[in-house]
């Protein structure tokens, strides 16, 4: 028999969360869905009786205390076209300008690894300590001449680590870079201007 999921859809947008809510009844039940128009009409139910959470990165980073030890639960919702499959694997980001076929198949992997092995992938792979520094500059929004001085390397070793993080990671877009680091702790909210 399987497990009754309880899942949160934190958007203000009414039309996003039908659609979402529409979505994970039709393909995934059973499901329970609770849509909350803020975070903190959300708040007044517990917060913590979920197993799931779908939300915009605004949400996440404004409440990063709650979301952050719940980062394998949490799925941000993003209207990014830039924001590829091989990223939303990493970070648990879901493109809402995807075909639906796209979307369902990364809520099935989300719900599939039962999220605790989300983003342990081939391509995941272990930071260098230079390279987590290197991110923690890129993300809050250094760049590449600022981030080689301040490290004492050349500009050619900052673009090394650039690909190299990319290529780990599999990620390409600095918004994807933010949400990893956030998410894995390498950086805090209070680090990024919002």
């Amino acid at each position: 028999m399987y497990h009754t999921k309880r899942i949160a859809i934190i958007l203000p947008d009414t039309l996003q969360s039908s659609g979402l809510q529409s979505i994970l009844t039709e393909y995934f039940a059973p499901v329970e869905t609770n849509c909350f128009s803020t975070y903190e009409s959300f708040m007044a139910t517990g917060g913590d009786i979920f197993d799931y959470y779908f939300t915009l990165s605004e949400t996440f980073v404004l409440n990063v205390d709650f979301f952050l030890p719940r980062k394998s639960k949490t799925v941000i919702l993003s209207d990014c076209p830039l924001c590829g499959a091989s990223q939303s694997a990493y970070t648990n980001l879901l493109t809402v300008r995807a075909p639906l076929e796209t979307l369902i198949e990364l809520i099935q992997q989300l719900f599939e690894n039962d999220v605790t092995n989300l983003g342990t992938g081939e391509g995941n792979k272990e930071l260098s300590a230079r390279e987590v520094e290197v991110l923690q500059l890129v993300v809050k929004g250094t760049i590449n001449k600022e981030i080689a001085d301040k490290l004492n390397i050349s500009l050619n070793t900052v673009l090394s680590h650039r690909k190299n993080i990319t290529a780990k990671l599999g990620i390409k877009t600095v918004s994807g870079l933010i949400f990893y680091a956030i998410m894995h702790g390498i950086i805090s909210a209070e680090d990024i201007d919002l």
